[in-house]
């Protein structure tokens, strides 16, 4: 079990750097999340980049709109989004304000509130392993487990609902690169970022 309570909240000059550096840099550190008495916390284990200024994936490359408009603040913040008509997904907004960029959580390995999380998701908190390992194993999961959806659009990382705990990679650990999943557009990009062998990744 990951003991999270001596870990400091990454600032926001961690944030307000270039989308790739913040991708590559944040597996391995811890996604918190309070919602009155319950935490949630996991170790974040694959993520995507998007950035509009050449990215036809990332929402923002046709521009601001009512929908996107957190992503082109200040890096820092959370780009919460509704897709397929299901699943909520949760970004890293990264850069300077006007730039468009951010970073998608797809997966984290759960380490606090593991049942609350359990019964989010299945109804019931009796997990076996295959339902352990399908717990936050992509976007739309991780968001479900962790009760986040468009009421956290916009929240600030540097605040103490939605944050990020600096960690390191535990010993062993490698973060490798491949392209993105499920996108048609600049499919080329090798912008997903993932704890190599990591059973909690989304796709192997």
């Amino acid at each position: 079990m990951t003991d999270i309570s001596s870990l400091k909240k990454l600032p926001r000059n961690y944030y307000v750097r270039n989308v790739l550096t913040v991708a590559e840099s944040l597996p391995g550190n811890i996604f918190v999340r309070k919602k009155g008495k319950k935490l949630y916390a996991g170790r974040i284990v694959e993520v995507e980049a998007y950035d509009g200024s050449v990215d036809e994936a990332a929402h923002s490359f046709k521009g601001k709109t009512k929908r996107n408009e957190v992503m082109f603040g200040q890096g820092g913040f959370l780009y919460v989004y509704f897709t397929y008509g299901a699943h909520f997904c949760c970004n890293v907004v990264t850069g300077k304000q006007g730039e468009g960029s951010a970073v998608l959580i797809r997966a984290i390995e759960p380490v606090k509130g593991i049942k609350r999380m359990s019964i989010n998701r299945y109804g019931t908190d009796l997990l076996n392993d295959m339902k352990k390992y399908n717990l936050t194993n992509g976007p739309g999961k991780a968001c479900s487990a962790f009760e986040i959806n468009s009421s956290d659009n916009g929240m600030d990382l540097t605040g103490d609902i939605i944050f990020i705990l600096n960690a390191a990679l535990k010993p062993g650990e490698k973060v490798i690169t491949s392209t993105r999943i499920g996108i048609t557009r600049s499919v080329q990009l090798p912008w997903r970022f993932f704890i190599k062998d990591n059973p909690f990744v989304s796709k192997k």
